[in-house]
């Protein structure tokens, strides 16, 4: 058993606290590898925002689970180098089984999510209750799910989303014990997260939802999942470069930043940080096609995803300046 406090990790609750006080959200940034790693790091101590590293269950089949362990250590001391010792998550997001987050927790992740919202209420409550009495003996703390976000991303897939029951949030946050849920309302995991055409708007979010869930749970930690804003000229940048995607959607900024003055604590985001990467990469290799060195591409794709990462955290998230 590794305790994440080894590693100079902390988990998420007191966080949660203070950016449902103050009302911001705290930046959820996928990581699968180093740069990707280097660019959060780096964009959060320049911004001094706290961070929740998250992992999915194939982000840590890719990097390693012992590598991992090691990666968030190295996390917490870059931190430190690069000057201020920001607080530090390490979350599994989307965790799929009891197994999975157990495995998590024994090997120094500081949160997990244990995402039952696919199978019936009542195997929800259960196994999300399994997870909070298993992860709470170590002081860790759990994210569940309440609703169905569509889209791809990872080996989370659905093609239907189901908004959160605001009915059902009480019961659910009483029976299980979790120190945050995650809620649907109208939020979509990937790059093309609504079925639009060319300069349509996507649909806006259920603020009514999510003002119904804070009038039921007042002051409980809610997350939102799948909050990407796919940037058009970062879309545009790929295409130009020799990519192919097509009548792409994210959900706005603007509505993102409303969600983050409410009860809504922790926005994830991965899809913008892929397109980023994705779009310094072809870039280099579209201008130097003779180009061989990793270094000279992957370095001006983290320096590209280092700086939307902390214009999402100043202009969106509203983290700046909270760790």
């Amino acid at each position: 058993m590794l305790h994440y406090k080894e590693l100079g990790l902390v988990n998420s609750r007191e966080l949660f606290k203070k950016a449902v006080k103050g009302g911001y959200a705290i930046p959820a940034f996928n990581f699968n590898n180093l740069e990707q790693l280097q660019a959060i790091i780096a964009a959060c101590v320049e911004t001094k925002s706290p961070v929740i590293l998250q992992v999915s269950k194939g982000a840590r089949k890719y990097a390693n689970q012992t590598l991992l362990q090691y990666l968030a250590k190295g996390a917490v001391e870059y931190a430190k180098e690069l000057g201020y010792a920001i607080p530090i998550v390490l979350h599994l997001d989307h965790g799929d089984s009891f197994e999975t987050c157990k495995a998590c927790i024994e090997t120094g992740f500081s949160s997990v999510m244990i995402d039952g919202s696919h199978l019936p209420y009542d195997e929800n409550i259960k196994v999300t209750k399994q997870v909070v009495e298993f992860a709470h003996q170590y002081d860790v703390t759990v994210e569940g799910e309440l609703g169905v976000l569509a889209g791809i991303e990872d080996e989370v897939s659905s093609e239907h989303s189901s908004y959160t029951r605001p009915e059902e949030v009480e019961d659910f946050v009483k029976r299980t014990g979790v120190d945050s849920l995650a809620i649907s309302i109208g939020t979509s995991h990937g790059a093309y997260k609504f079925k639009v055409k060319s300069g349509e708007l996507p649909p806006p979010l259920r603020f009514d939802i999510l003002e119904e869930v804070e009038r039921r749970i007042p002051g409980f930690p809610i997350v939102l999942h799948g909050a990407s804003s796919v940037p058009q000229d970062i879309v545009e940048e790929i295409n130009r470069y020799g990519g192919k995607l097509e009548n792409t959607a994210g959900v706005s900024e603007e509505q993102l930043r409303r969600a983050a003055k409410s009860a809504v604590c922790k926005i994830n985001i991965d899809s913008d940080g892929r397109l980023a990467v994705t779009a310094a990469v072809r870039k280099v290799l579209f201008e130097k096609p003779g180009e061989f060195d990793p270094r000279n591409y992957l370095g001006p794709a983290r320096d590209k995803l280092k700086e939307l990462y902390k214009h999402k955290i100043i202009n969106v998230l509203g983290s700046a300046d909270k760790a």
